[in-house]
């Protein structure tokens, strides 16, 4: 009798140190991967926003999220490798940080792990990235920002900021599916009904920039549009230093130049923006299918106007089109 109830003191004991051992078997950290087509010193706005986004959801890098960083650093041919090993990590969400030229290696690394778009590129419908907006259908979701579809509209600000421009440079990045309908339909479109000139310019990559330039710089133009594109981006300090020297009024498609001195941003605010990806984040780690949440498009815009740039290069802003700045840069 003795012997079974040492057996079953044993077995008791045995059993109770299991269970406490499986009580504190810690709980497993989700991993985002977040994969950026720019260098960590030129994504850093919209990296620590994310982050900041994040940390008023309750997720705090470092203790019950992990997060891994991959670069490609404005070089569209590492994009596939740099996905590939996000997948191999087994990430739980791949945070797409990019245009289509990105967003569409990381689809192909995976049919399986949620993919989440923060905004850039083309219509994701057209891409054929997700379905529909409404119902996603797949394995990605998130932002769309209308980047190219609002290009005529900067067009027009800046020739409304500076109204005795006729020629204008548009600098854009050839390695950027967006922007074959920004330059074939939509800027030619509306350079006619504001009697401007535009003058293309292809970057096909970094070495290109300055060589870029200096044809731009022979042709003498009066403004400067600068599309989007992981080259251009990357490079955003060069381009915004160029159109300073060259006293070049102009405008982007990333608000991010602005705060480097260009002179005038008009799309989706992007400091919301980067808060709606924390939102996805936050739902597909909460169990919701990236299938049933539908991409966003943006619902606040933002026009700002850099006065100091405005100053620097001998430009005066009508005082109607400064009334109409959500914000002014002084």
């Amino acid at each position: 009798m003795k012997k079974i109830i040492a057996c079953f003191t044993l077995c008791a004991l045995l059993f109770a140190l299991g269970a406490s051992a499986q009580v504190q078997q810690p709980k497993k950290v989700p991993r985002i991967g977040y994969l950026s087509a720019r260098d960590p010193a030129s994504d850093s706005t919209r990296g620590e926003a994310i982050q900041l986004a994040l940390r008023e959801r309750g997720y705090i890098e470092g203790q019950n999220i992990a997060i891994e960083y991959r670069y490609a650093e404005g070089k569209s041919d590492r994009f596939p490798e740099l996905a590939a090993e996000l997948v191999r990590l087994k990430v739980d969400i791949i945070v797409a940080a990019g245009g289509d030229l990105l967003l569409r290696p990381v689809i192909q690394a995976t049919k399986t792990i949620p993919i989440v778009m923060t905004g850039g590129g083309a219509d994701p419908v057209k891409a054929g990235f997700v379905k529909s907006l409404a119902r996603p259908g797949g394995n990605v979701t998130g932002l769309t920002s209308l980047i190219e579809e609002l290009s005529g509209k900067r067009l027009e600000l800046l020739k409304e900021a500076v109204p005795q421009i006729a020629r204008v440079a548009v600098l854009y990045d050839s390695t950027s599916p967006a922007n074959g309908p920004e330059l074939k339909e939509i800027l030619p479109a509306a350079a006619r009904a504001l009697r401007l000139t535009i003058q293309p310019w292809e970057v096909r990559g970094t070495d290109d920039i300055d060589k870029v330039f200096a044809g731009i710089t022979k042709q003498r133009p009066d403004g400067l549009f600068v599309t989007t594109g992981a080259t251009l981006n990357t490079n955003r300090k060069r381009v915004v230093g160029f159109a300073l020297t060259g006293r070049l009024p102009s405008v982007y498609g990333r608000s991010e130049y602005i705060t480097e001195g260009g002179l005038l941003y008009y799309g989706a605010d992007q400091a919301d923006s980067y808060r709606r990806v924390a939102y996805y984040v936050d739902r597909i780690l909460k169990g919701a299918k990236p299938a049933d949440l539908p991409v966003e498009q943006p619902t606040r815009f933002e026009f700002v106007i850099n006065l100091k740039t405005a100053k620097q290069i001998g430009v005066t802003i009508p005082p109607e089109v400064l009334a109409r700045a959500s914000k002014l840069i002084k």
